[in-house]
């Protein structure tokens, strides 16, 4: 689920937070991109009249055309694509992962009965919401991307995670998944809709974490307060608090254990027995990942298996050989060509001292208080300015 209604907080109070573009403004740029998030949208994406593509046994093939050629696309930009599985899940959201598999099987039920008695567009819907993502998907994408020479990293846990770590200290650009909880996890910058097909025209979005903070007034803990606040997968949302009334209580009382303090003498809301927001806000702040500088997380890209390729895809899987030979070719080509520096990569920034950090943080700190009180000021001249009687003219 990642972080309800988060994109609309950001979209409607932070519109420099933002940029939309297409895929090739990204070129030269290496990023880290959450492998189970895009298998998961490939196996609901990539269908043939309304099921998922088949090999000749019956085989499950929508995973692998789609990181097959959703790969081709980003590589073809320039892009430099590292993919991060997710490992085990954290224990606290083993209560999200159970709500979903039991949403899981009810839709499975209706999906059967709508084959029965329901209409194609019945079956299509049902049929969409039983799709998993299982560890079979994982170790097949994992063999196809060895084989095409791209690079992969297996996290301790979340995928999303791991990504920002990699983002944050600067081995990637940025991280690449539709979770938006990624941002909650620190990344500096999320890519989203990076591995949607050509055919959507959906718009690259990129988010920058240092621009929701200016534009929501927060500091990064209340940022992840307002996070749990809105909803995430590791404790239940708390009923009748939607987005605006998230970002106000925030505002208002600064954190979670304020919020609950208001909540206590306010019974309009009811927050459910065992609330383990303080768990949650330390899986956000210390996420088990690997460090950056983990010799596991020194990745580098490799040219093709083109025979590989071909035994993989067109022998094992049915795919066309014109078209498995014609991609690895493409792929060739990019990896062996010297990719062209982004002008940003000529501009290395200068190491600021910790006394110099400091100072820059003051000076941030300044800048918020200072914006928050004109926005007061500006706030009591419109209250002053209705309350003036007009003048009758004459």
């Amino acid at each position: 689920m990642g972080i309800k209604d988060l994109y609309k907080v950001i979209s409607e109070n932070c519109p420099d937070a933002v940029k939309t573009g297409e895929i090739k403004n990204q070129f030269g740029r290496k990023v880290a991109i959450d492998a189970s998030m895009s298998i998961y949208s490939f196996l609901i994406a990539v269908r043939s009249d309304g099921q998922q593509l088949m090999s000749e046994t019956g085989e499950t093939t929508s995973h692998l055309m789609g990181m097959f050629y959703r790969t081709l696309r980003i590589v073809d930009n320039g892009i430099k694509p590292l993919y991060v599985f997710d490992g085990a899940p954290p224990k606290l959201k083993s209560g999200e992962l159970a709500k979903r598999f039991q949403r899981k099987t009810e839709a499975q039920e209706q999906h059967e009965e709508a084959k029965e008695t329901g209409t194609a567009e019945d079956v299509e819907r049902f049929s969409r919401r039983t799709v998993r993502v299982t560890r079979e998907h994982n170790a097949e994408c994992q063999k196809l991307l060895k084989l095409m020479g791209i690079p992969y990293i297996i996290a301790p846990t979340e995928a999303e995670a791991q990504c920002a770590t990699l983002a944050k200290a600067g081995k990637v650009y940025a991280a690449a998944s539709e979770d938006m909880d990624t941002l909650t996890f620190d990344a500096p910058v999320l890519l989203r809709h990076l591995t949607f097909s050509e055919q959507r025209k959906e718009p690259i979005q990129e988010i920058h974490l240092d621009k929701v903070l200016e534009g929501l007034e927060m500091e990064r803990t209340q940022f992840i307060d307002l996070c749990i606040l809105l909803g995430c997968d590791y404790v239940d949302p708390i009923k009748g608090v939607g987005s605006q009334t998230a970002l106000k209580l925030i505002r208002e009382h600064k954190t979670l254990e304020g919020v609950l303090e208001y909540f206590a003498t306010n019974k309009k809301y009811a927050v459910p027995d065992d609330w383990p927001f303080a768990d949650a806000r330390l899986l956000f702040l210390e996420p088990d990942v690997r460090p950056a500088d983990d010799p596991l997380c020194d990745f580098k890209w490799e040219a093709p298996d083109i025979e590989g390729l071909v035994d993989y895809l067109v022998k094992d899987k049915g795919f066309s050989e014109d078209r498995v030979r014609s991609g690895a070719a493409r792929l060739k080509k990019n990896v062996g060509t010297a990719q062209q520096s982004r002008l940003e990569g000529f501009f290395k920034p200068v190491q600021r001292t910790a006394e110099e950090q400091e100072k820059l943080k003051r000076k941030n700190e300044e800048k918020l208080v200072a914006n928050k009180k004109k926005k007061k000021e500006e706030q009591a001249q419109k209250k002053v300015a209705k309350a003036k009687p007009r003048g009758t003219g004459g």
